[in-house]
């Protein structure tokens, strides 16, 4: 299934210790572990961890040095705070920043709203349900319905409040773009070789998740944690032309 938007491409996820490991990583990555070895790192990820230990001044950096930043915050809170976050956060030239979908309708609007009003170009995505949680865990939070079945009424709610993109796994591609077609980008976390191994539950090969209509895929320990990063780079990317041939 196409996904509407060209492309799929992958945001490295640097979920790493220190600002000093993920710039040594970045460097790796660019340069190469082999000779004459280099992939075209576009996107980063920034997390919770990070951005509390680094800070703005860490984000504005990487924007100086040409990487597109996704800070993945999953604000969610009153919309007067999430609005106030947002606006806070605006200047930062930020490619996109996630909010909770579970925050609801007003909060989303909110949110989108503040971004609107700081004149930022930051695409907003919302969260549906985290690739951690299965229908047992699910069920045991209080959440009505199966995991399935919330990520699609969130992806339609995320249309209605002027969310520009969903957060979702793999494996609930088809009935989002089912539900809402091409009217989000799709952002894919739990993207493994092979399942199992982690705390990510929800998970696929880069290959299924394009051919299901990923428009990125956000990879973290698959390439951390690879004793050669770079050639796992290049194995997803091939996986991924793959896909997109089909």
């Amino acid at each position: 299934m196409s996904n509407g938007h060209g492309i799929a491409k992958i945001i490295a996820a640097l979920d790493l210790p220190t600002g000093e490991a993920a710039l040594r990583f970045l460097e790796k990555m660019v340069c190469g572990t082999n000779a004459g070895a280099c992939v075209p790192l576009e996107y980063v990820k920034v997390g919770p961890r990070l951005f509390a230990l680094e800070g703005r001044r860490f984000v504005e950096g990487l924007v100086r040095d040409g990487y597109k930043v996704f800070l993945d915050l999953k604000l969610h809170d009153i919309p007067n705070t999430v609005a106030g976050a947002v606006d806070a956060l605006a200047g930062l030239g930020l490619w996109a920043l996630t909010l909770h979908s579970g925050g609801g309708r007003e909060m989303l609007v909110a949110a989108a709203n503040a971004r609107d009003a700081a004149g930022s170009a930051m695409h907003l995505l919302g969260v549906s349900v985290l690739t951690s949680v299965d229908d047992a865990t699910w069920k045991s939070v209080g959440g009505g319905g199966s995991v399935a079945e919330t990520v699609v009424l969130r992806a339609r709610l995320c249309v209605d409040a002027g969310v520009d993109g969903l957060v979702c796994s793999p494996r609930e591609l088809e009935a989002v773009r089912q539900a809402v077609g091409g009217s989000l980008l799709t952002v894919v976390p739990g993207i493994r070789p092979v399942a199992g191994g982690d705390d990510q539950k929800r998970t696929a090969s880069a290959g299924i998740a394009v051919r299901n209509g990923a428009d990125y895929l956000v990879v973290g320990r698959p390439l951390l944690a690879a004793e050669d990063p770079v050639l796992t780079w290049k194995e997803l990317q091939h996986d991924m032309e793959e896909a997109e041939t089909r």
